[in-house]
């Protein structure tokens, strides 16, 4: 069964066509119903017979139109657009295309083009998606949202800082806010741990995309999960990450409730530092959830609390593999660490151990639940100078790499993977100072700087001027 695709006129041709036909009407009346004259309407009386009803679809369809411009001028056009005005709309680029290079096209024309091109999108394809809001969660704990804010919560009376925002799904219930420096895993760990400490481990966390907690680019030699991801996966926590600011709205609206009420509230304090703030955000939460918070669908609390395995803080902490080499030694962040010889210590030759880093800048090496004593030798350090050579050719060069040595150190930063630790008070990884700008033209000794340009007198007697070229 062959299945033919007809038009509304084309299927209404056909009907009238087919009256005729059984002689239910005349050509004069089918003439008038379809507006054709009769000599065409016996044409297309002669075309049904011989071709059926496919005789009556049109020949122009699936075929370009005679008006349409030459492929050649359609790209002419789109690679003018794409190279001069690829962020103009069909309007914009219409004007300019008439005026600096003389190309006429109607607007509707050019749009279609910039469309096939990916160079516009039209206005179905412009409207934003929508975002239909979801039910609560049922219970308190069942679903705890995590957000950091950074603003100027102390205005003009001390510096810009984060606030991070644990807020209960089911209840609006502000569960902690803690005033840091940057949001930075240390710092959410700080915040995690007395959370649960106060209110026990809720079923899961909902957060954004922030590295903190997904990691964007899992390598081959990582499983792809952060830090305080592997932390909570401990604690039996599920983590979350929410694809859209809109699907996490609730917190979304608290920081712009918070940006606004609790400012006036520590101007009206007159605090002006982070542990100031995170002294006052008790009280402020209790003020705050008994006029914004609601009751929860389920009156049951899921937050668990802690099993006695759950060691927070030994689980809270950043924690890297490193191998110990034959001499005792490690690598870690670009500092070299020096294990105290012991018994247990010269068994770890060629074994790997554990590093871990507590967020108030404690580190400690550890293996199968021994810490390991150690010294450490910092590779970020200023390069000795070594003797200059009394050489009078090499002086000045000696010179300059002794000037350039003594500003800019041997290794510029830490590994890229460190963490972030402006939250620590203390910590073993000073971060060196940027070097200044080196104005390379005023370095190294006068033997290196250009002299004055010799007059023509000057070479004749040097006996040069030959190898001048004179214009």
């Amino acid at each position: 069964m062959t299945v033919i695709g007809m038009s509304h006129g084309e299927l209404s041709r056909y009907d009238t066509l087919l009256r005729v036909e059984r002689g239910e009407l005349r050509v004069e009346d089918a003439s008038a119903l379809l507006g054709l004259c009769r000599r065409q309407i016996f044409r297309l009386l002669s075309r049904l017979h011989a071709a059926g009803p496919e005789g009556l679809i049109s020949g122009r369809r699936c075929r370009p139109s005679n008006r349409r411009y030459d492929d050649d001028f359609r790209e002419r056009v789109v690679a003018i657009v794409r190279e001069h005005y690829h962020d103009f709309g069909p309007t914009l680029a219409r004007e300019y295309l008439a005026e600096r290079h003389d190309i006429h096209l109607a607007c509707e024309t050019l749009r279609q083009l910039m469309i096939q091109a990916g160079l516009w999108k039209d206005r179905d394809a412009r409207r934003p998606r929508p975002y239909q809001p979801r039910y609560r969660r049922d219970c308190r704990g069942e679903l705890i949202q995590i957000d950091g804010s950074k603003h100027w919560w102390f205005e003009d009376r001390g510096p810009q800082c984060t606030l991070l925002v644990y807020i209960d799904d089911a209840t609006s219930e502000l569960m902690h806010l803690q005033m840091v420096e940057s949001e930075s895993t240390f710092a959410y760990m700080e915040a995690t741990r007395a959370y649960i400490e106060r209110h026990g481990k809720p079923v899961a966390f909902y957060s954004d995309k922030h590295t903190v907690f997904r990691n964007p680019k899992p390598t081959a030699r990582r499983d792809g999960m952060t830090h305080f991801g592997r932390a909570l996966d401990a604690l039996n926590i599920e983590i979350i990450c929410a694809n859209s600011p809109q699907a996490k709205g609730r917190v979304e609206r608290a920081n712009a409730t918070l940006q606004d009420r609790l400012v006036k509230a520590m101007r009206l304090e007159g605090i002006s530092s982070i542990a100031e703030a995170n002294a006052f955000l008790a009280a402020y939460m209790a003020r705050h959830n008994a006029q914004f918070a609601r009751p929860a669908f389920d009156a049951r609390d899921l937050h668990r609390p802690l099993a006695p395995h759950d060691d927070l803080r030994s689980i809270m902490v950043w924690q890297e593999q490193r191998t110990v080499t034959a001499a005792l030694t490690l690598h870690y962040n670009k500092v070299m660490f020096i294990l105290e010889p012991s018994d247990l210590a010269r068994k770890l030759a060629r074994k790997r151990v554990t590093i871990c880093e507590y967020p108030d800048g404690r580190l400690e090496i550890e293996h199968e639940g021994h810490v390991l004593p150690y010294r450490q030798f910092d590779k970020m350090r200023q390069v000795n100078q070594p003797a200059i050579v009394g050489n009078k050719h090499l002086d000045a060069a000696l010179i300059l790499a002794k000037q350039l040595q003594a500003i800019m150190p041997h290794h510029r930063k830490r590994n890229n993977d460190a963490p972030a630790r402006r939250d620590q008070p203390m910590h073993l990884f000073p971060e060196p100072d940027p070097p200044p700008k080196i104005d390379r033209r005023k370095l190294g000794g006068s033997k290196l700087k250009r002299g004055p340009r010799l007059s023509d007198a000057e070479l004749r007697e040097r006996g040069t001027l030959r190898f001048v070229q004179t214009t």
